[in-house]
C-alpha cells in the first residue's frame, strides 16, 4: 500500500477503526528487522489486551464453562495459528514493513511474525482508542470464530472424559496397560488396552505412541457406553 497514510487507510478499512496517532500503527506493522520503531512492545502489551477482551468474551459466551474449559477455548483463538490465520485473511502481511532479509525469506508470510504483528496492532488500538475500542475490534476479528467453537465439553480428551463419567459414579478408574508394539523403533505402533472391570468394558486402541493407543481406547469405551 503506497503513500504516506498507508497505516491509516488500512486500518480504516479492515479494521473498522478510525486511527488517530498514525505513527503508532507505523510501529505496530513494523517487524524488528525494519528500520524504525518496531512493534515488539506494542506485541507484549497487544497479547495481553487480546487475551482480557476474549477471556471476558467467552465468560459470557459459555456460562457453564469451568475454568479449563474456558481455558481450552481460548487457546483455539488467541495461540499463533488462529492469529495467523486471522492476520491473513485481513491481509497484514502485505502491509507489514519487514527487513530486507525477511523479505526475501517470505517473512509476511511467516506464522510467528504475522501473530505477533496482529497482537500489537490490537495493543496500537487500545493505546489509541481505549480498552472499548481495542473490544470492538478484536470482537470483529474473532466474532466468527467464536461463534463457531465446538461445545467446550468436545474440548476435553477421551481419557479425561472417561475418567469424569467413571468419578461421577463412584468408580474406579479405567486401567490402561500395553499389549503389544509393532514396527520398528523410530516407526512404532502401540496398541493398548483400556479396561474399566466394574462396568465390564474392555476396548484396544492403537496409535503411534502410548498416549495416543490410550486415547483412542478410552473413546472406543466412551461409544460403547453412549450404544447403551
Amino acid at each position: 500500500m503506497n503513500g504516506g497514510d498507508w497505516p491509516v487507510r488500512w486500518i480504516r478499512e479492515q479494521l473498522g477503526y478510525p486511527p488517530r496517532d498514525p505513527e503508532l500503527f507505523k510501529a505496530a506493522l513494523t517487524h524488528r528487522s525494519a528500520p524504525g520503531p518496531n512493534n515488539e512492545r506494542l506485541e507484549f502489551l497487544g497479547d495481553a489486551v487480546l487475551n482480557l477482551v476474549i477471556a471476558r468474551h467467552l465468560f459470557f459466551a459459555f456460562p457453564d464453562g469451568s475454568e479449563g474449559d474456558l481455558s481450552r477455548l481460548r487457546a483455539r483463538l488467541v495461540s499463533a495459528e488462529p492469529l495467523a490465520e486471522v492476520a491473513a485473511q485481513i491481509g497484514l502481511g502485505e502491509v507489514l514493513q519487514l527487513g530486507s532479509g525477511e523479505l526475501k525469506t517470505g517473512g509476511f508470510r511467516r506464522q510467528s511474525i504475522l501473530a505477533d504483528a496482529l497482537e500489537a496492532v490490537c495493543g496500537a488500538v487500545f493505546l489509541d482508542g481505549g480498552l472499548e475500542a481495542a473490544q470492538d475490534v478484536i470482537e470483529r476479528l474473532f466474532g466468527p470464530r467464536v461463534a463457531a467453537l465446538p461445545a467446550p465439553a468436545s474440548l476435553k480428551d477421551a481419557k479425561t472424559r472417561l475418567q469424569e463419567y467413571l468419578q461421577s459414579r463412584g468408580l474406579a478408574l479405567p486401567r490402561y496397560s500395553v499389549d503389544r508394539t509393532e514396527g520398528e523403533a523410530h516407526e512404532q505402533t502401540f496398541h493398548v488396552i483400556c479396561e474399566v472391570p466394574e462396568i465390564g468394558r474392555r476396548a484396544e486402541g492403537s496409535g503411534s505412541s502410548r498416549r495416543r493407543a490410550e486415547q483412542e481406547a478410552a473413546e472406543h469405551i466412551l461409544q460403547e457406553i453412549e450404544a447403551e
